[in-house]
Formats: structure tokens, sequence, C-alpha cells
């Protein structure tokens, strides 16, 4: 299956195809000197799979986890690249989570000013979202994303079956991204969510409709100048929580479910919580929620004034966009529950 991305700066496909991983010198132009970026959470035989099909593979294995989404880790992939005599032809290929794609997106958007790059996502959270629409960026001084470019991938290649080995916690951080979209945008697929027990024997489907959903956007509005914003449905707490110094022990999912919660109406809530707990996501907060507001006030979408753009969704499937006031998003903050539900 194709899935089309059109934004100004270049149109490419999403090819979604169970086993495509193993026939991608025919997906993609590996004839060149190939960049491999992945970490050493991922199984070693996505990244030696990719190269065998490669002319010229180099690959290149960083740590797993957000702490390799750095100016040092970023500054080393540059090096590799200049150190083998990388040209404006070769290209750079992200295999495994979102930190890989950010930070090989980052690194080939800014070598000799952009070469090709390719993401084949391995994760669930970056087969529903994160390898899609040209976001990359690193994390500086404890704050996320601050630091990156737009660099839309030439192609992206997702084959469902390297889900096969995640753990079933990683199956679910990724789902939380296909919850917020389904909220935002599509109600049948937030049905799909509130009736099945079985999320995974559906995530074939569950890619396709949040696929669909992030390359229509995407399309419209490529640099976040209004659409765009509504893919961060959750991510103005979240993000605040996830970078919250010393918080490790929660995924950028987690993180999400719970941005989601402050910032929806009354009834979409009481729906919203029985599925987060179905997929096993929490659903309180157990830090201090000032501490989560002083991150906030350093997340790039704050705006002169002391006010945030953030998304709001008052019925499934729909959305508004708000601008929140330091206080209010504080007494969002305030209205998660503290400890969980029994």
């Amino acid at each position: 299956m194709i899935v089309h991305v059109a934004p100004k700066s270049g149109a490419y496909d999403i090819v979604l195809e169970r086993g495509c991983l193993s026939h991608a010198g025919e997906l993609l132009d590996l004839a060149r000197r190939v960049l491999i970026v992945t970490d050493d959470g991922v199984p070693a035989q996505y990244a030696r799979t990719l190269a065998a099909q490669c002319l010229h593979p180099e690959i290149l294995t960083v740590a797993q986890g957000e702490g390799s989404k750095s100016p040092g880790t970023l500054t080393q992939l540059l090096s590799r690249m200049l150190a083998l005599g990388f040209t404006r032809g070769d290209c750079v290929a992200a295999v495994g989570g979102g930190v890989v794609g950010d930070l090989a997106g980052f690194a080939a958007g800014i070598y000799m000013r952009g070469i090709d790059f390719y993401n084949i996502p391995t994760t669930v959270l970056s087969q529903v979202d994160s390898s899609v629409g040209g976001k990359t960026a690193v994390n500086l001084d404890g704050v996320k994303n601050i630091v990156g470019v737009f660099h839309q991938p030439k192609k992206v290649l997702i084959d469902p079956q390297t889900l096969q080995t995640l753990p079933p916690r990683q199956i679910s951080n990724g789902l939380a991204e296909a919850v917020k979209m389904a909220l935002t945008s599509d109600a049948a697929l937030f049905a799909l969510f509130e009736r099945t027990d079985d999320p995974l024997g559906q995530i074939d489907t569950i890619i396709e409709r949040a696929l669909r959903i992030k390359a229509d956007v995407v399309t419209r509005d490529e640099t976040e100048q209004g659409l765009r914003k509504i893919l961060n449905f959750g991510h103005t707490i979240g993000h605040a929580i996830e970078s919250f110094e010393g918080l490790h022990g929660l995924y950028h999912g987690e993180c999400v479910a719970l941005g989601m919660l402050p910032m929806c109406a009354d009834d979409v809530r009481a729906r919203l919580l029985p599925v987060l707990r179905r997929l096993a996501l929490p659903t309180a907060l157990t830090i201090d929620p000032q501490r989560v507001m002083d991150a906030m006030l350093h997340d790039k979408k704050m705006q002169r004034g002391g006010k945030i753009t953030a998304v709001y969704v008052p019925a499934v499937g729909q959305f508004a966009l708000k601008d929140v006031p330091a206080d209010a998003l504080r007494a969002a903050l305030d209205r998660l529950p503290k400890e969980e539900n029994k």
C-alpha cells in the first residue's frame, strides 16, 4: 500500500507493506554511500538486512534512548559522513524508532545543506507518526526538540513485521500517538480503540488510518503555520512532563497520554480514560505540577505574553486551536488525577 505525501518542499511516498525491509533495494536508491543509523535497542538484523542491499553501507549504532538526541551524537554522525567522504549524492537511512529518525534526519538535513534521507521506522510510535512529516531535532539543556530543521524524507518504508520484537509497553507507547490522531481527526478510528481488546491484531489498519491523517496534515501545512498544530494534541503538557529531570521512567507516548486528558471536553475524557487504561497507559500525574509548568514555559510554542497555542478536543474527531495563558495551563495540570484510579 502506498500513502502519498505532497508538501511544498517535495512529494514522497510511504510504503506500508509487510516484508518490505527485505526488498528495500527495489524501493530505495541504495547504489551509493549510505549511512545507516540505528540504536542498540533495535534488533541488529534490521540494519544488516538493509546494509546487505546497499552498494557502500556504513552502520552507525548509537545508544538507545533520548540521551542520543544530543548535539554530541549529532556531531558524531556528521563527522562519520565527513570522514567517509560523503557527497551531496549520498544518503542517510534511519532504522529504528523516533530518536533515531529525528537524529538521522537532522544530520541529513544539515550535512552539505541537505542530502537524501530515508526513514525505516521499526516501532509503533515511529510508524504511526514520527517517521512522516520532516520534523527533525535534538534536545538541548533538557529542553526537548529545541534545535532542529524541517527535512522531509525521500521515502518511508513501514514494515509491520518489525513490530514483532517489541515488548507490550512499547506497543502501547506508540498507540498513544494513534489515539491522539483519532481524537482530533478520525472518530471511526477512536471507536476501533474503544471496541477492540487486541489492537495489535488491528495494527495494519491503525497504522494506515493514522498515516493518512498525518500525510494530509503535512501536505496542507508542512511547517506548522496552522493546521499541523493539531498533531501537538497532548504534547504541550506531555513534552513538559517528558523533559522533567529525573522522569526518564516514562516513555513519550505515556507522557502524551497524560497530556491529552486535561485538554478535552469532559465527555471526551470519560471515553478516553478507559481506552488509555486498556492500553496500559498512565492516567495520573505523579510529580509536582509546578515543576511541569516550569518546563512548559520553555516550550518553543510559547508566545510573547506567556500564552501557548494548545489543541483542545471538544468532541471525538474534532479539534480547536486555542491560545492558552500560563495560568490556564496550570489549571489544566491541576485537573489531572494525582494518583492512579483504583
